[in-house]
């Protein structure tokens, strides 16, 4: 073991004296959790409406007003005809218009059924998608409200009339902040591109300045030399779970409801994938610049489209689903967020936890095979 603890010592020596070390542990870290936190969410706020309401009446104000005062609409502009609406989606200035016909108020007043028109621009698939739900939503809810009010004071609402009430709970997350579903995820993705990089790049640096043949002709054992170089990283993949943590926890407010001890258990099976990863990228990697390439192109950039984190699987075709069960990825972002958002323990996740230390140690195993250490 002190043969380990040399190798080691020799590897953080190594990474203190790396000018890029900080950039790449502590800034990089922390820079992208900012820019995700507040750029990567599917929330959709203030949804620009134009308006056109043909029929200047009272009741038409009235439903103009609960578009203007939702937090989720920003009426951009008020027109009498439609003529407008197509100048106002190509410029972008508006997603959605709100069409109110003529005799809309006498029709509203004399409690006969009356349509108004929602026009959407379709470019952005989802936001659109979401700003109609946000409509039907407000429609229904102002419709239900005039249907009260011409019911006499003290009479019982007729059968037939909503005769279901839903009324709609959300759990984990009440308000659905993206922001919280998110950033846990953010935690797997750092720490996958952090660490698998530098410890596919450290032991291809090795090889490139020569020194990885003194360590093969050195006393150390396979087992020795891939524990001392390893474990270093697996120390700087420790130190970005801290920060990560923190930084969501403190500064962005996203509730950590489970177990920090089984969080950072977690994390440590999971750096087992990743630096696996790492040490099976530098076995068929020659210099440093084709280890990040492969790192990046046939390994990282798979992973983050096929975990779930950027596209749901369940909208993915049949065969991509099955695939995905081969990303490591997948399983520790059910794990975090069961954590984080759910606070539930291994008895609920603990298939996701075998199926990642079973991909651990496999790659870990294969990039073990593949080295070419030789046993003293």
């Amino acid at each position: 073991m002190q043969r380990v603890r040399y190798l080691i010592w020799k590897e953080l020596l190594e990474l203190k004296d790396d000018p890029r070390l900080f950039v790449i542990v502590v800034l990089a870290p922390i820079i992208q959790l900012f820019l995700l936190g507040y750029a990567a969410t599917t929330d959709v706020r203030e949804v620009p409406v134009l308006v056109v309401d043909a029929d200047r009446s009272t009741a038409s104000r009235d439903l103009i007003a609960r578009f203007t005062a939702s937090p989720h609409f920003s009426v951009v502009g008020l027109v009498g005809s439609t003529d407008a609406v197509d100048g106002y989606f190509e410029r972008s200035r508006a997603w959605m218009a709100l069409t109110i016909p003529a005799g809309y108020g006498e029709a509203i007043g004399r409690g006969r059924p009356q349509s108004v028109q929602v026009l959407a621009d379709g470019s952005d698939a989802n936001s659109t998608g979401v700003g109609m739900g946000y409509a039907a939503a407000l429609l229904a809810g102002y419709a239900e409200e005039l249907a009260v009010a011409r019911i006499p004071a003290g009479v019982v609402r007729p059968p037939g009339g909503m005769p279901i009430e839903a009324r709609v709970r959300v759990w984990f997350n009440p308000r659905l902040e993206s922001r919280n579903f998110m950033l846990p995820g953010v935690l797997a993705l750092l720490l996958l591109a952090v660490t698998t990089i530098l410890a596919a790049m450290g032991i291809v640096r090795e090889r490139e300045r020569g020194t990885l043949e003194q360590l093969n002709v050195s006393p150390l054992r396979r087992w020795e030399l891939i524990v001392g170089k390893l474990l270093p990283y697996a120390i700087v993949g420790m130190i970005d779970v801290c920060l990560v943590i923190s930084v969501t926890v403190l500064w962005f407010q996203v509730p950590l409801r489970g177990s920090v001890v089984l969080l950072f258990a977690m994390a440590a099976v999971y750096l087992l994938t990743t630096l696996g990863l790492g040490l099976f990228i530098s076995t068929i990697s020659a210099t440093e610049q084709q280890a990040e390439m492969t790192a990046a192109f046939f390994f990282l950039i798979p992973m983050v489209f096929l975990s779930g984190f950027v596209f749901p699987i369940e909208n993915m075709p049949d065969v991509i689903q099955r695939f995905t069960y081969l990303i490591p990825l997948r399983y520790f972002l059910v794990i975090l967020r069961s954590i984080f958002l759910k606070g539930v323990g291994l008895e609920t996740f603990w298939p996701e936890a075998l199926a990642l230390l079973a991909w651990g140690l496999t790659v870990l195993s294969l990039a073990v095979l593949r080295s070419t250490k030789r046993t003293a």
